[in-house]
């Protein structure tokens, strides 16, 4: 299974694309998307949209997760942050994969075990996590990272939930002597 995480933001987009096999997570690629600040808005989104398809293009992940902010300092920039989150829902749209979004709360609880946990915090545990040692990593890459991390955990613990669903509904099926 091949996650791609993405944290949405017009400066710096975070992406980190994770590969589970078996009972391994390895990280495929990591990095941002960087806009400049001379270009115009629309050419900033456009920019991010593109380089998001360019990496499903190349990397093929089995299914997006994102996050999703409920809440912003300011109003122009909740706007904004939803102009880029729409860009790249149209590209992952275009390349007809699957998304999933997760709250920040859900994210770093999922990587920290606790849901305030700060950056640094984030950072630190997704580098355990999966084994990145000393390896040079944006706060955005990391992000993006946790974000892949904590849908894989989702993904296995609704596995988990199922299969105990199924074991639960066989035994009952079953008579008793």
């Amino acid at each position: 299974m091949r996650i791609l995480g993405l944290d949405p933001s017009l400066k710096a987009t975070g992406y980190g694309l994770v590969e589970q096999r078996d009972q391994q997570i390895s990280v495929v690629d990591c990095g941002v998307i960087k806009t400049s600040s001379r270009q115009p808005l629309q050419d900033k989104i456009n920019h991010i949209r593109l380089e998001v398809e360019k990496i499903i293009i190349h990397y093929h992940p089995d299914e997006v997760a994102i996050e999703n902010p409920f809440y912003a300092l300011n109003i122009r920039t909740a706007i904004t942050l939803g102009q880029v989150r729409g860009a790249i829902l149209v590209a992952i749209a275009a390349q007809k994969t699957p998304l999933f979004e997760y709250s920040p709360r859900e994210i770093k609880k999922a990587v920290t075990g606790y849901g305030q946990a700060d950056k640094a915090q984030v950072q630190k545990m997704i580098k355990i996590l999966l084994q990145l040692d000393d390896s040079p990593l944006t706060h955005d890459a990391s992000d993006a990272l946790a974000t892949a991390y904590c849908h894989l955990n989702t993904r296995l613990f609704s596995l988990r939930l199922k299969e105990a669903s199924i074991k639960t509904q066989q035994d009952k099926d079953v008579p008793q002597p």
